[in-house]
């Protein structure tokens, strides 16, 4: 049995809870080497009571960033868990990955704004990146058994037939490990839907703070609350599905389903359909994460079907909701445009948290900042980091009274 040696950016949010909670669980599989916490200096050291030879550092923090960095490069680790929200873990993931470590991704701004550049590193350096979200870990659970082979004189043929949808030369080295997504017709990101799911358009305006904080399925930190409740949420899952998975934009797809059980599937070109279900609870992507390639028992709940009783789905709110649309846009044109539309986010929900502008104002916002930007096609880091700052700027521009 392998153990891994973790380090955790982001060990007091809902992510790094359930990373050390996982660790308490399966010490034999996972030990934690070093963390990190923003600036909640108290619960940081009382984590670290529980493993006390991890190093530790506070981001917030003269010279944080450079001591996520002496954190992601630590000689004794082999896998960082990056649960830090917004952009900050960027530099850390390509420090982790340039030091030939492991790296698991919960934070999805990482392969938003830079997915080609830190998928190219890690095929480069020959390491893993593994899915903590519970959706893209999901498909990839549901990918496990489809490495890739050699393609016959028959399939080619097939291909050739549906090359919009099917190209024969797609293949991916995602986790080190080789998959066809020839054989991926598309992948099916589920969403709870969020509190406002049933509401009419008309009542969107209305929405408080305090309704758009409680989610129906989840405990998480603000932020992403509030983007589950918009659906950018999914929009920036739907961007780091096509770089994990090295897929056209047109084959990621979303589907409503509020029980939060099915955790996302694959349809495959045969029209048959896998799908990844377990309770909501992220210790069940993060032990997979860690244990990798094995499966590993645990004291986590089992499904009760019975219990359970029904599944339902239903399709997005397109129109009331726009920001699938948005992230497909911007995932579809690429370059700088999806760091613009993470940025344009993080400074619309900052606002709104702070009670600073309306609930729909959060994807007006991001809209209007979006049609501002000359997307830059192939950008380098520095590019994208340019039009990161271009888009905080310009959309804290558009929110002030």
């Amino acid at each position: 049995m392998r153990k891994r040696r973790v380090v955790i950016l982001g060990a007091t949010g809902s992510i790094g809870e359930s990373a050390r909670k996982v660790a308490r669980d399966l010490p034999d599989r996972m030990e934690i080497v070093g963390m990190s916490a923003h600036s909640n200096a108290e619960k940081l050291r009382e984590a670290a009571k529980e493993f006390p030879g991890a190093k530790l550092a506070l981001s917030s923090e003269p010279g944080g960033s450079e001591k996520l960095i002496e954190l992601a490069t630590l000689p004794e680790a082999d896998m960082v868990l990056i649960a830090i929200v917004g952009t900050g873990g960027l530099r850390p993931a390509l420090a982790a990955i340039e030091a030939g470590k492991d790296i698991a991704v919960a934070s999805k701004e990482i392969l938003v704004m830079a997915g080609e550049a830190v998928m190219n590193a890690a095929r480069r350096k020959g390491v893993h990146v593994l899915p903590v979200d519970s959706e893209h870990n999901a498909i990839f659970q549901c990918l496990e058994g489809q490495r890739a082979e050699r393609t016959s004189n028959i399939e080619q043929r097939t291909l050739k037939e549906e090359p919009a949808r099917l190209p024969a030369d797609s293949k991916f080295d995602v986790h080190c490990s080789t998959f066809s997504s020839a054989n991926i017709r598309r992948l099916i990101l589920t969403a709870s839907g969020g509190p406002f799911r049933t509401w009419p358009a008309e009542r969107l305006a209305d929405v408080t703070l305090e309704q758009a904080l409680k989610h129906p399925t989840w405990t998480m930190g603000a932020k992403i609350t509030i983007d589950s409740a918009t659906l950018f949420n999914k929009g920036l899952e739907m961007i780091e599905a096509r770089w994990l998975f090295d897929v056209e934009m047109a084959r990621v797809e979303v589907i409503v389903h509020p029980q939060s059980i099915v955790h996302s599937m694959v349809e495959f070109r045969d029209s048959s359909v896998l799908a990844q279900l377990s309770v909501t609870d992220m210790c069940f992507p993060i032990q997979y994460a860690v244990t990798w390639p094995d499966r590993v028992p645990n004291r986590l709940p089992p499904l009760d079907f019975a219990r359970l009783g029904k599944l339902e789905f239903e399709a997005p709110r397109l129109a009331d909701f726009p920001a699938l649309n948005l992230a497909r846009a911007a995932g579809e044109t690429g370059g700088t445009l999806p760091a613009v539309l993470n940025a344009a986010n993080e400074i619309a929900v900052a606002t709104f948290l702070a009670r600073g502008c309306s609930f729909p104002a959060i994807w007006q916002t991001v809209e209007r900042t979006m049609s501002e930007h000359r997307s830059v096609a192939g950008a380098d880091l520095p590019a994208i980091m340019e039009a990161d700052q271009w888009a905080r700027r310009r959309a804290a521009e558009l929110l002030r009274p």
